[in-house]
């Protein structure tokens, strides 16, 4: 059977080392190279021609996960490799924007090793691959409604998106800031999220902004 090449792609040279001593141990893998950044995956993975790129999400500096992932699976046609993410993060904006961004698979660093060998030869064959959590994190958002967000809290989420503060967003809708703190609970209760960051990229997942 030909050997699987894989790309590692992550910015941590321990976590690197690790991989590819992990992954000397399976069968059908070959590691070809190693990337620390989103720039030396695209050039890596164009001289090497590798069948999957295992990426992580957050790289330092540069280009990040999701932005190597689209580039790598969008460009040649849709002959490129396949992206199999493998991240600590498993956050809703975190796996819609990778499968988005064309990943074939989306992985945490918490699997169990035999579950990884597998999941890249599944992704080298064009098949999906996923972490029981982040299925269960997918199925449960396509089972839940849409959330229902009144008028006034749809212009608040407009004003986050702007990056105001609750000050500026008061003085912009002529209410408290008393009232833009309850406003914003009961979003980040309706988006399921606790920071303003992650409202704004709910939101935009689900095309709650204008």
């Amino acid at each position: 059977m030909t050997p699987v090449r894989l790309l590692l792609c992550d910015d941590h040279a321990v976590v690197r080392a690790g991989l590819r001593a992990l992954l000397s141990s399976a069968d059908g893998i070959e590691v070809v190279g190693e990337a620390a950044t989103g720039e030396e995956a695209l050039a890596m993975a164009a001289r090497l021609s590798p069948d999957v790129v295992l990426m992580d999400l957050q790289l330092d500096g540069g280009m990040d996960g999701v932005t190597a992932t689209r580039r790598l699976t969008s460009e040649g046609g849709g002959a490129g490799p396949r992206v199999l993410v493998l991240t600590m993060f498993d956050t809703d904006a975190d796996i819609t924007r990778a499968i988005e961004a064309g990943a074939t698979g989306y992985l945490l660093k918490a699997e169990h090793p035999d579950e990884l060998f597998t999941a890249i030869h599944n992704a080298a064959s064009g098949r999906t691959a996923l972490s029981a959590p982040v299925a269960d994190r997918l199925m449960t958002r396509l089972r839940s409604p849409r959330p229902t967000l009144s008028a006034r809290e749809h212009e608040i989420l407009g004003q986050l998106a702007r990056g105001l503060g609750n000050r500026e967003i008061a003085r912009a809708l002529f209410i408290s800031e008393a009232t833009v703190k309850t406003h914003l609970g009961r979003i980040y209760g309706k988006l399921g999220v606790e920071t303003r960051a992650g409202a704004v990229a709910v939101a935009k997942e689900r095309r709650l902004l204008t």
